[in-house]
């Protein structure tokens, strides 16, 4: 489940929600509507899973 992968994400990088959604959805919201029942579609859980993929990485750096 999605939201179970941001917020453990959140937790271990210590990113605030609003941030972690501007980055990888563009949409500060993201994560509030995702604890709020938002389901998201199969393109956007990729494009969220790829963030989180590249921050580990540390593309980030850059």
């Amino acid at each position: 489940m999605l939201i179970r992968r941001i917020e453990k994400f959140l937790r271990e990088t210590d990113m605030p929600p609003t941030k972690f959604g501007r980055l990888a959805a563009q949409d500060p919201r993201f994560v509030l509507d995702l604890r709020n029942g938002r389901e998201p579609r199969p393109l956007m859980e990729m494009r969220c899973d790829s963030f989180i993929r590249g921050y580990r990485e540390g593309s980030h750096a850059a």
